[in-house]
């Protein structure tokens, strides 16, 4: 039978604090019942949520089970279709009367076709990808956007409150994934111009810190760029944002944008510098692990 709890499906880099601040919020109110009921496919990512107070699932199945709606923050959408079983006999059964919140960047086509599945199987569906990185997760500053049916959109936007400062409907799905494709878009050049430019300060000789407070100072700071700018002076390749994820971004950009006819000079420049960082290695680094691209391209 259906329960009312809510589930948590993905604990990585941005799932874990995410659903911690789910967590919180929801031992605040007791009355609510069951606090949280999250699976991961690496068990070891689940022990702050128990620890925190989350009912541990041993399946994603026994989640489904319990709760009435559920968020994925998952890694693609092989691993999506995985978790819960779609293409099997026992989908319906799982998503039947549940709200299933894909929060994860996937395509926009797999989007509307999982969309598509989980409604004739008698579920509702929500398009929640979010903005940010490991540290607005952290901190619940991260920026939602929402597509789908407007009732299942309005049943999970209290939801998000813990987890998301803002949340934006987009209209219908995919306009939501769409949208936090175009704000990736941005967010890929942005940084990856930044790390150039400090490329060029610093290999002139310039003194780093003052480089990073004239930039500070200036139109152009954000709060990205007061993030990612000590990042770079102090080589610090932690991940917050991590490039292999950076890259697969890109390239559901890049597809996009074919589909639609539309050039990315921009971002195919990008594209080429993640390829280059990833093949060198840098992939579970922080995005402002491109710099290593950019050196080796550097003469001397």
């Amino acid at each position: 039978m259906q329960g009312q709890g809510v589930g948590f499906l993905g604990l990585g880099v941005m799932g874990q604090p995410m659903a911690l601040n789910l967590l919180r919020e929801r031992q605040k109110s007791p009355a609510e019942g069951t606090p949280l009921v999250v699976w991961n496919r690496s068990a070891d990512k689940c022990v702050p949520l128990r620890k925190a107070g989350a009912v541990v699932a041993e399946t994603p199945a026994e989640v489904l089970r319990t709760c009435g709606t559920v968020f994925l923050m998952l890694a693609d959408g092989a691993a999506v279709d995985a978790t819960l079983g779609r293409g099997t006999a026992g989908f319906a059964a799982h998503i039947r009367g549940r709200t299933v919140v894909h929060m994860g960047t996937t395509s926009p086509g797999y989007s509307r076709s999982l969309e598509a599945d989980v409604l004739a199987a008698g579920g509702r569906y929500v398009e929640a990808p979010v903005s940010g990185s490991r540290a607005p997760a952290q901190a619940g500053r991260l920026v939602a956007m929402l597509a789908g049916e407007q009732p299942a959109v309005d049943g999970v936007r209290p939801l998000l409150a813990p987890m998301c400062h803002e949340a934006f409907d987009c209209g219908p799905v995919p306009n939501a994934l769409l949208t936090k494709l175009a704000v990736n878009l941005f967010l890929i050049t942005m940084v990856t111009g930044l790390t150039e430019a400090y490329h060029f300060a610093d290999r002139h000789g310039l003194d780093r810190d003052r480089f990073l407070a004239v930039l500070d100072a200036g139109p152009m700071a954000s709060a990205v760029s007061r993030m990612k700018a000590p990042k770079l002076r102090d080589r610090d390749f932690a991940v917050q944002a991590g490039a292999v994820d950076v890259l697969k971004n890109n390239r559901l950009i890049a597809a996009a944008a074919r589909e639609a006819g539309l050039a990315s000079p921009l971002l195919d420049v990008c594209h080429a510098l993640f390829t280059e960082t990833v093949a060198m290695g840098h992939g579970d680094g922080d995005m402002v692990s491109v710099l290593h691209a950019i050196e080796a391209r550097t003469k001397g």
